[in-house]
């Protein structure tokens, strides 16, 4: 199937990666034997079932799927009968009225999240009259939402990673589920986060403890798979031990140089860097590996399975939603990001769905010598009048004097500036940016871009009426340095080792700190996920008790779940190691 990126299409095997280096196919071992290649073994396992259900993510290759089985079920000299479940889909004309209020009118970029079925696609009278065929030794029911016909069978399902099914957007090679042509793709994009993909994730938590096989379709012709039953018993592993999920890596607008120059497993051939998706988990995987294959699956299928061994007594509260959020921002000899702002509580909640708001730090991981963040508005701003200066610069296409109105601070090597919801911001060149936020990310409310287009040519999608309804004001003047940079305070200390609290907002339900020391630090959980990252020194060792062990580089990140109650972190460089550690707030759970 078609793809459009720069990145690499990841391999089937993985290839030997220098210890030393940022390891951009992060993997969770499993059994010897556990994960398989081709269409050949997968038929081979196939061939006694009587029933199967082939089901799967949006965005699957199913014409690859089914002429493939079909091909190895006829050399196998077997009858089969397949049911293509789109048989019994509504009409388009149906579908767009079911969602079209979760669709969000002719907004560019926000719906709101849907709360149908999959169910709901299909015509049930249509599902009641299906009949099973007497005459095949095998009857197979495929497609998206195949298991809604409810019959009785082996269940495989197919998964695909956001990074790929994004890819195959953008080369209009796939489209929305229950539809036959793709849209543009921003439209795309927003169908897929506001309907198709809350629609498909209850499905796949439902069906995840039914999976006999699950298939990992992101390589075209080759998939790879394992048993249902590794991959819960694998998940379960994970979730006492440790997990690092996928990362993937976009270029944009004003990204850097950073990523591009260090981590060597990239495609150098792109103009920059701006995004990493370190643990963005809506649009992470997590990868197995037995034998050198790689299999890839969505991280949610962890947080269904496991979610209270993962969070702890944050499970109360964020369900089989992970809360935390890391990622990478990368301006290094790149632009400023847009002058922007985030959505307070209630209005996340109740223009797009969401259960909590999108508050964000910016870390700084490393800094240029001319290194700022733009952060909080200056003593006595009108309103009013900026909000004219803004719009007047939109229609206009005139630059605005920014630090007429957003103060501006320089950015030093592991700074911490607090970005709670409603506070304008943003990165500006010459930064390499850890950012530790709540999971939401997409709902930045853009008030100013620098008169730049994006990587199309397009322009940038303005929100000034938006942030104009989330902004605060009382973040001005001395207020935003006495509040919104955080002061460190070492906590506790012993020969060789520093606990540093970085305290974070009243308005943040997270918290983070700074563990320096040379040797060795033990560390609990307090029945809380901790999810970290080495940001000075060259490598870490994770001791989980009744666990292996496992080797962090810089810049990774990882997390350690509530349910290992305790580790240790080992130096394993010349120089000090210095991690980050962010969880969720007692108080907020």
């Amino acid at each position: 199937m078609k793809r459009k990126t720069s990145q690499f299409l990841i391999p089937v095997e993985k290839e030997s990666h220098q210890d030393s280096s940022y390891d951009i196919y992060p993997s969770f071992p499993v059994e010897n034997g556990a994960i398989k290649k081709g269409y050949s073994t997968l038929a081979d396992e196939l061939a006694n079932s009587e029933i199967v259900i082939l089901d799967g993510y949006v965005g699957i290759d199913w014409d690859e799927v089914i002429t493939s089985m079909r091909a190895e079920f006829d050399r196998k000299g077997l009858k089969t009968s397949f049911q293509d479940i789109n048989a019994f889909l509504k009409s388009e004309d149906d579908i767009s009225s079911l969602i079209t209020p979760f669709l969000g009118g002719d907004d560019p970029i926000f719906g709101y999240k849907a709360s149908i079925q999959i169910r709901d696609y299909f015509v049930e009278e249509k599902l009641g009259h299906y009949k099973l065929d007497p005459d095949a030794n095998i009857n197979i029911i495929y497609g998206t939402g195949a298991s809604t016909l409810r019959v009785d069978g082996r269940l495989v399902y197919f998964d695909l990673p956001k990074n790929e099914l994004q890819f195959r957007m953008r080369a209009n090679a796939i489209t929305n589920l229950g539809f036959n042509s793709p849209k543009a793709h921003k439209q795309m994009y927003k169908h897929f986060y506001f309907v198709d993909w809350p629609m498909l994730n209850r499905e796949k938590k439902r069906l995840l403890p039914n999976i006999s096989i699950i298939v990992d379709q992101q390589r075209p012709g080759n998939p790879v798979w394992m048993a249902g039953e590794d991959l819960r018993e694998a998940l379960t592993s994970m979730s006492k031990f440790y997990f690092r999920v996928r990362p993937w890596f976009e270029p944009g607008v004003w990204g850097g140089q950073w990523m591009k120059e260090r981590f060597k497993e990239l495609n150098p051939d792109v103009p920059n860097y701006a995004w990493s998706f370190e643990m963005i988990v809506p649009e992470n995987g997590l990868l197995f590996e037995s034998d050198g294959a790689l299999l890839e699956v969505s991280f949610d299928m962890l947080m269904f399975q496991e979610s209270e061994n993962v969070l702890g007594k944050a499970a109360n509260r964020f369900g089989d939603e992970f809360p935390i959020r890391f990622d990478f921002l990368d301006t290094f000899q790149g632009g400023n990001l847009s002058v922007q702002c985030h959505p307070k509580p209630e209005y996340i909640k109740k223009e797009f769905g969401e259960n909590f708001t999108q508050d964000e730090t910016y870390y700084i991981l490393d800094a240029g010598e001319d290194a700022e963040v733009y952060l909080g508005f200056q003593e006595g701003i009108d309103p009013k009048g900026f909000k004219r200066a803004l719009e007047h610069s939109y229609t206009s296409k005139e630059e605005l004097d920014v630090e007429k109105y957003v103060q501006k601070f320089p950015a030093q090597k592991h700074d911490l500036f607090l970005i709670p919801h409603g506070t304008i911001h943003c990165s500006g060149t010459n930064n390499m940016v850890l950012e530790i936020s709540a999971t939401p990310y997409i709902f930045t409310f853009k008030m100013y871009d620098w008169q730049r287009m994006d990587l199309e040519g397009n322009p940038r999608p303005m929100n000034i009426e938006r942030a104009f309804e989330n902004l605060n004001f009382e973040r001005q003047g001395k207020k935003v340095p006495e509040t919104l940079i955080a002061q460190p305070k070492i906590e506790a200390s012993g020969d060789d080792w520093e606990k540093i609290h970085l305290k974070t907002h009243k308005d943040h339900f997270y918290d983070i700190y700074r563990y320096e020391f040379d040797s060795k630090v033990d560390i609990g959980t307090n029945d809380q996920c901790h999810v970290l990252m080495l940001v000075e020194g060259e490598s870490i060792e994770l001791e989980v008790e009744g666990s292996k062990t496992q080797t962090f580089q810089f810049a990774e990140t990882f997390a350690v779940p509530a349910s290992a109650e305790n580790y240790f972190l080992v130096n394993k460089g010349k120089n000090r190691a210095k991690v980050i550690v962010s969880f969720v707030k007692d108080e907020a759970c």
